[in-house]
């Protein structure tokens, strides 16, 4: 059986609601999964104690008061009731289509992770789970807003509990320590499988308010970059395109597309590069005719404008 875990942000408004729409959809897969939330963000002891899951308030922190990557992955695995874990973003619906996948992938390896892409949907409202209906319901939602993101966007991770050991002090909240639980994985020959094309993980849509600087801050503070670090950089930003295997409807095939992935992702390196260094050796011609990031964005703005009033 399963032990779902995660971590929250406080229970408020509009993120309250979805977090409690997540939190009951993992209660729904099987009446034995069992559920663990770390953290003690406003309103999640509370949560926990109204839908009857496990809280754990205590979370290792930095000196910025977020949260250590390693402090939660060591307590759910060496805490869990179950063999099978699973990190899950806390604004995200799973449906009974993600335990079919999860099952059949532990009948078919002995280790594994499992990774999936999401399905961005606009829910503002809580969901009725008294319905027995409520999971076609969303998952027809999702379809029809039609926003699948692409392989980069990794929100759920599947695991027989003892996969991860060592994890470096990355912390969540911030970029690139999902790539890095993927690129663990392989380093450790351990098959990962996209299970995209079977499962329908339904991410709540929302703002970053939580971060003064909003998206920005998520993807470029001073936090965010030492992650980068940590993860190991650009060589290690392992996505869904590096998986090994793929779970379709008949089953977990191979995916020979990962071998080019890196031979893609050193391409993209170098031509960045080379973008950085025309940059670079044209700049004192760009600042000369007025070709300034600032000015360029307000001729994009004003042609912007021309085009909506013609």
């Amino acid at each position: 059986m399963l032990t779902v875990f995660s971590t929250p942000k406080p229970f408020r408004g509009h993120i309250g609601i979805i977090q409690r729409n997540a939190l009951q959809s993992w209660k729904r897969l099987h009446p034995r999964v069992e559920v663990i939330l770390f953290g003690d963000e406003e309103g999640a002891a509370e949560a926990c104690a109204e839908l009857g899951l496990r809280h754990v308030p205590h979370v290792e922190r930095n000196e910025h008061g977020t949260k250590y990557l390693r402090s939660i992955f060591d307590a759910a695995q060496n805490t869990s009731e179950h063999k099978l874990v699973c990190y899950v973003n806390c604004d995200i619906i799973l449906t009974p289509s993600f335990m079919e996948a999860l099952t059949l992938a532990a009948h078919t390896l002995p280790n594994f992770l499992m990774v999936g892409r999401r399905w961005d949907t606009e829910i503002r409202e809580s969901l009725d789970f008294e319905d027995p209906d409520w999971a076609k319901r969303v998952e027809h939602l999702a379809r029809l807003q039609n926003r699948q993101q692409g392989p980069q966007w990794i929100d759920y991770f599947a695991f027989p509990r003892g996969l991860y050991t060592d994890i470096p002090p990355l912390v969540i909240g911030r970029v690139t320590w999902d790539n890095w639980l993927i690129w663990r994985a392989r380093a450790s020959s351990v098959p990962v499988v996209d299970a995209s094309p079977v499962v329908t993980a339904i991410h709540q849509n929302h703002d970053y308010a939580y971060h003064p600087e909003g998206t920005a801050g998520v993807w470029g503070d001073e936090q965010a970059r030492r992650n980068w670090e940590l993860a190991g950089g650009f060589r290690h930003l392992y996505t869904m395109e590096d998986a090994t295997h793929r779970l379709i409807a008949g089953g977990i095939v191979p995916n020979p597309a990962h071998r080019y992935t890196p031979w893609k992702r050193e391409l993209q390196m170098l031509r960045q590069n080379l973008l950085s260094l025309v940059l670079r050796g044209t700049r004192p011609i760009r600042h000369a005719l007025g070709l300034r990031k600032e000015n360029l964005s307000r001729l994009r703005a004003r042609i912007r404008g021309i085009r909506a009033s013609s």
